[in-house]
């Protein structure tokens, strides 16, 4: 009986590593762009002014989020009508080369506009193949998790995506604090770029071991049939995404930038305190998984999403100072926020669309959701401090988020402890 109970339960270790080694490589690659964002913009964006280049290589970095819902359309169709697990297996595989390519680019000063397009395109691939990524493995891992741990599975990828970020973040770091500031900005960016390859094909062997399983849908367009069937949870789905991505993308991907930019922090300061506070996050947001078993998903939902409408402009406030301490205390307390919001979000938008449906229906709206909300908050976040010429004028948007996605959890209903 009890060498049954191993086996079952390293065969399910087996899964969750599969389901979440995947998002390990899209949100890496995302990380590394954000995070060598100054560089990429002087190598393939030169402007008259660092706002004007920030501003096309951020606008690079929203085009693949633009990607992502035709992404989740698509690897959606392959999860609800194929499988699972084949959908898994090539949506890690289509990324790692792009990514790897980025690393190779040759610059604006070498090809003209051909590099700033080649960008772009490498952009459009990565954002079609992580539209297929996050949502389809927190599927995957709901459905064969054991019954009253959805919760605590459905949190595994988030874990992955804050490595990702996370081994984006150390990676970043360590290369401005060894290589000379003038070498990173000429082609040590190149380096976590050409690395990518090793991960995402450690990705693809792994899930290349993955028992193919049975598709839920036979027949029909599973999306259709979700707009047709579920508009009401189709719309919640959007609004409960919103403060997700604007919150993890204004600060754990443009926070690095605006720390140096506004608080005057070392490149490799602002960094190392990233990779802490996301080393962090890591089990703060399985913990949010657990709590959300316990107490129901909507409480964990609401509770940080109005946290972060009454504590985002004090805590933004604190890391403006340039002080360590309080840029790391501020952020400590959005990773908190951020991430046990971030773990729920894709189970409970899992958990209100039928089997049939689930990974198109979840997939989609999630994306377009990052799409318009998440993948432009860089831009929006720019555009604001340049029109008012305030630092803070950032933090507008990101209650904004919060008061959205607040009342679209409010709306759900009939939805406690989640049973799929």
């Amino acid at each position: 009986m009890s060498g049954t109970a191993d086996g079952a339960g390293r065969a399910y270790r087996q899964l969750v590593i599969a389901g979440t080694v995947g998002n390990v490589m899209e949100w890496y690659d995302f990380a590394v762009y954000g995070y060598f964002v100054r560089p990429i913009g002087q190598a393939f964006f030169p402007a008259h002014s660092e706002t004007a280049s920030l501003l096309a290589a951020f606008g690079a970095f929203a085009v693949g989020f633009l990607m992502r819902p035709l992404g989740a359309a698509v690897f959606g169709y392959l999860a609800d009508r194929i499988g699972r697990a084949y959908s898994l297996i090539w949506s890690v595989a289509a990324m790692a080369v792009p990514t790897f390519l980025i690393g190779l680019l040759p610059t604006y000063h070498e090809i003209g506009l051909a590099a700033p397009l080649l960008v772009l395109l490498c952009r459009i691939l990565q954002g079609f193949a992580v539209g297929g990524e996050y949502i389809g493995s927190v599927v995957f891992l709901m459905e064969r998790a054991p019954t009253g741990r959805r919760g605590v599975a459905g949190s595994w990828p988030s874990v992955g995506s804050i490595f990702g970020f996370l081994l984006g973040s150390i990676l970043g770091a360590a290369i401005f604090g060894v290589m000379p500031h003038a070498e990173v900005f000429a082609w040590g960016w190149r380096l976590p770029f050409l690395f990518g390859v090793a991960v995402g094909l450690t990705g693809y062997l792994i899930r290349r071991r993955i028992r193919l399983d049975k598709p839920p849908a036979s027949v029909g367009f599973p999306l259709a049939q979700a707009i047709r069937t579920h508009p009401v949870q189709m719309f919640q789905a959007l609004g409960v995404s919103v403060v997700n991505g604007v919150g993890f993308y204004l600060m754990f991907a443009y926070i690095v930038t605006w720390l140096q930019i506004y608080a005057h922090v070392k490149p490799h300061v602002s960094l190392l305190i990233n990779s802490i506070n996301m080393a962090i996050m890591m089990p703060a947001t399985v913990w949010a998984g657990w709590l959300s078993d316990k107490v129901g998903r909507k409480p964990v939902l609401v509770v940080t999403a109005l946290g972060l409408v009454v504590l985002s402009w004090p805590l933004l406030a604190v890391m403006h100072t340039g002080a360590l301490v309080d840029i790391f205390l501020g952020q400590f307390i959005f990773c908190l926020l951020i991430g046990a919001y971030g773990a729920i979000n894709p189970v409970v938008i899992s958990e209100i669309f039928p089997p049939a449906e689930r990974s198109s229906a979840a997939s989609v709206t999630y994306n377009v959701t990052l799409a318009a909300a998440g993948g432009t908050a860089p831009i929006v976040a720019i555009w604001l401090i340049d029109t008012t010429g305030d630092p803070m004028a950032m933090v507008f948007y990101l209650i904004l988020a919060a008061v959205i996605s607040a009342a679209a959890s409010l709306s759900i209903r009939g939805q406690s402890r989640g049973t799929l």
